[in-house]
């Protein structure tokens, strides 16, 4: 159900951007509902629910089932129709997929990292899906070795994802996790020998992460129940016949399990939290064998992370009264002891801490200062602080992850809504950042072509909200102009202004392109976060809909000419603000939309479900229950009229199950009143983020932006 991460639109796979000068674009009538065959029809099967008194009653509750052959028929005889819909614009298509594909340096690699005496880099080549994981011993000069090449793991199969890996210290095994149906939740563990590229007999489902201990033989691993929950731990022992030893076992169906290892090598972490509390269990790493301690045990409210030094710890601390994090150090030894604790950055309520990267000499702070990231680095030995700034009004700046602890330098990338991406090694001694490479724009590009504004509406309870906005410099506010507007709004995610290429086929096509930082993302502080969850969760539609008045006011389009796009939780804004406002919007694209919310969020056996009760709110008790039905897109489907909607969902979704979009789309058809297209598309290999290779993920992309041009009379 549902997204943790900032969940950007799924067509923004692509990076990397072509200057592309398209002539006037050629128009075609814009075409209706009844100019195509019927759409099909949900067969009306009614389920009945009663609620704290409420009574409703489901039509298509049944396409829950997807084991019903019924149900597959219907998912493919609306795939049919959305073909059929889209058949004239096939030409579009394949005209976006190949300027999309034109954008990418198709022969690239990333910028090497050392970690423990390799440089690790990945690479793709002309005309592969999927990337190469290759590493250099020694120095960027030494041979390559491939650690493993994702085009031959992936051979023959309709999806495939490779989640991550991790060498033994030793620099000898490495563990990965991967499946082929394109669920973000349920990975299968391996271990492959360097040596040779085989894998070792070890097959483990339902793992969600791992690491290493320090005598790189022993593997501790994090496992999902049925539900999809991580719960449960184990100890691995590579060799070892008998049965996983279950180490650690979180009870409370609100807690998910990680696992991390300290940067310093030494502590494995168990990590278990809810969206509001957070406990460290610790095991020193070359300890295998022994038992996980709490740090600090977990007080309702609390959350907190922990990074090691060799001579102490720091712990990112946040409860209600410190809601944007301060940062304390403790000792090695008698850290539970809070007297010891000594604050080194202190509570601010303008300035978020949202992440830490901890070196020998220095410790540095991702943070966020009104809705823009900044970097703050501390000199360890004299407690002074430096702040590396960026000069343009919407941009993204984001640590990156440094491996080596006794690193001299910290690796950071910059974008911004015009500008590529861009990584940096920021020299700790001589204060300056080294600019490692720029994202290579086959053609070039001239960000100089395009105007980025920072523009602020005004919600409806006076509160001020953030867009970022991008047009072609030519392009006249006189309200004609064709646009979209994007965001998420949950779960304390940034809609943070990216450079992203697939968005160039709209913006060089006369489109203006805006992202809105919304309440329920943490864009401007975690109390805007706060403000946009639980019963507070219409101002993050409410937000949304201002920003398109916005947008209109300004001149920048009129609602005939507004598209609007969100994904997962950004679906649910989508369904909710069509649902309130659809005279605002001539189009929606509804990606994998969590729309279904009283029954999904009723119905434990899913995943997500209990963990989310404290985003969302628990619809067993009668207050929340009475706000979620108020604006639960589903329930809330009307006789009304409706703007031009594309649905997209993933039979393999873990987070948000197919049958969500489908049967808001089933309901949609028998309750609009006017004749703007509705279609649905369901990808029936995949899931959550749709096609898993590069390529097939642009033409999901051509697909969704050429519905877009159709739906304003755009034909090339």
């Amino acid at each position: 159900m549902k997204n943790k991460i900032n969940f950007w639109p799924l067509f923004a796979i692509a990076i990397g951007l072509a200057a592309c000068n398209p002539s006037t674009p050629k128009t075609v009538k814009i075409t209706q509902q009844s100019d195509f065959p019927a759409p099909p029809v949900a067969l009306i099967k009614p389920s009945e629910f009663t609620e704290f008194g409420n009574k409703r009653v489901d039509n298509y509750f049944w396409l829950k089932d997807k084991t019903n052959t019924e149900v597959i028929d219907y998912l493919k005889a609306e795939n049919a129709y959305s073909d059929t819909i889209m058949n004239p614009t096939k030409a579009l298509q394949d005209k976006l997929f190949a300027e999309m594909k034109g954008r990418i340096k198709e022969d690239d690699e990333t910028v090497p990292q050392l970690d423990n005496g390799y440089y690790y880099y990945t690479r793709t080549e002309t005309g592969k899906q999927y990337r190469l994981n290759c590493r250099k011993k020694g120095n960027v000069s030494a041979p390559e070795e491939i650690v493993f090449d994702v085009n031959k793991m992936a051979e023959g199969k309709q999806a495939f994802i490779f989640s991550n890996y991790e060498v033994s210290p030793d620099n000898k095994l490495a563990a990965y996790m991967s499946n082929e149906t394109g669920s973000y939740a349920d990975y299968t563990l391996r271990v492959r020998n360097l040596s040779d590229g085989t894998d070792l007999p070890i097959k483990i489902d339902k793992v969600q992460s791992f690491v290493w201990a320090n005598d790189s033989k022993t593997l501790f691993y994090a496992v999902g129940n049925e539900a999809l929950r991580s719960w449960r731990v184990y100890r691995h022992v590579i060799g070892n016949t008998k049965p996983d030893e279950l180490v650690f076992e979180e009870p409370n169906e609100q807690f998910v399990v990680g696992l991390d290892k300290s940067k310093t090598d030494d502590f494995i972490f168990i990590v278990t939290a809810s969206f509001t509390t957070s406990e460290y269990l610790y095991l020193p790493a070359s300890e295998p064998n022994g038992k996980f301690k709490v740090f600090i045990p977990r007080v309702k409210d609390v959350t907190y992370n922990v990074y090691t030094h060799k001579d102490k710890f720091f712990i990112q601390y946040k409860d209600r009264d410190n809601l944007n994090c301060k940062v304390y150090e403790a000792p090695l030894t008698g850290f539970a002891d809070r007297n010891k604790w000594k604050e080194v950055i202190a509570h601010n309520k303008d300035v978020k801490i949202e992440y830490l990267d901890v070196f020998d000499k220095y410790l540095t702070a991702q943070t966020r200062k009104n809705g823009l990231n900044e970097i703050l680095v501390m000199n360890l030995a004299d407690g002074k602080t430096k702040t590396i700034n960026f000069p343009e009004p919407v941009y993204t700046a984001a640590i990156t992850g440094t491996p080596e602890y006794n690193s001299t330098t910290l690796r950071y990338r910059y974008t911004s809504m015009n500008r590529p991406n861009t990584v940096y090694d920021y020299d700790f001694a001589k204060d300056e950042s080294i600019k490692l490479k720029e994202q290579e724009i086959p053609g070039g590009f001239n960000a100089d072509d395009y105007t980025v504004e920072r523009v602020w509406a005004t919600a409806s309870d006076g509160v001020k909200v953030p867009m970022s906005v991008v047009y072609k410099k030519s392009l006249q506010k006189d309200g004609s102009n064709p646009a979209l507007l994007y965001s998420y709004g949950s779960y304390g995610s940034s809609s943070d202004a990216r450079f992203i290429s697939s968005f160039y086929s709209l913006i060089d096509r006369g489109f203006v392109f805006a992202i809105a930082q919304i309440r329920g993302g943490s864009d401007m502080g975690e109390q805007w976060y706060e403000d946009g969850k639980l019963l507070k969760k219409k101002n993050t539609f409410t937000d949304f809909i201002a920003c398109a008045e916005k947008l209109q006011e300004d001149k920048y389009t009129s609602a005939s000419k507004l598209a609007i796009m969100g994904g997962s939780a950004g679906g649910l804004l989508m369904g909710a603000v069509v649902n309130m406002r659809p005279e605002l919007f001539n189009t929606v694209v509804a990606q994998v939309p969590f729309v279904d919310v009283i029954n999904t969020m009723l119905d434990v056996s899913l995943p997500l479900t209990t963990q989310e009760y404290e985003e969302w709110g628990n619809p067993n008790v009668e207050e929340y229950y009475r706000y979620m039905i108020s604006y639960s897109p589903y329930d809330n489907v009307k006789a009304q009229k409706y703007p031009n909607i594309l649905c997209t969902a993933g039979l393999n979704d873990s987070q948000v199950s197919y049958h969500e979009p489908a049967k808001f789309v089933a309901k949609l058809r028998a309750l609009k009143t006017n004749n703007n297209i509705l279609i649905l598309h369901t990808n029936m290999q995949s899931g959550h983020g749709g096609a898993t290779g590069r390529f097939d993920a642009l033409k999901e992309t051509a697909f969704s932006v050429a519905f877009i041009l159709n739906r304003v009379g755009i034909a090339e």
